[in-house]
């Protein structure tokens, strides 16, 4: 979570984020911060089924840094599930701002 203020993050539609790529390796080296990541999206997907409330998601693909500003709809022990079906990978998410 430290690299929160030196990365350059570019925003992508949701809609696009079906043709990304990603890697298996997750974003996140440290256990805390992967457990602030899993209680956030808990709560993030809470929020988004209890009051469409939409959030920016930070992550990485193979290529690059983004963020997209969407509702969550759903979420398991490896995907982040967003409308229309799109998914990104919960090791690949950085953070999310709400």
């Amino acid at each position: 979570m430290e690299k929160r203020e030196t990365i350059k993050f570019e925003p992508i539609e949701k809609e696009k984020i079906g043709e990304l790529k990603f890697p298996q390796e997750d974003v996140l080296t440290d256990e805390n911060a992967r457990k602030d990541r899993w209680n956030e999206l808990q709560r993030a997907t809470t929020l988004g089924n209890l009051d469409k409330i939409k959030f920016k998601i930070y992550f990485a693909d193979e290529n690059s840094y983004r963020y997209t500003e969407t509702t969550i709809w759903g979420l398991t022990e490896k995907r982040v599930i967003l409308k229309q079906g799109v998914m990104i990978p919960v090791n690949r998410i950085f953070y999310i701002k709400f």
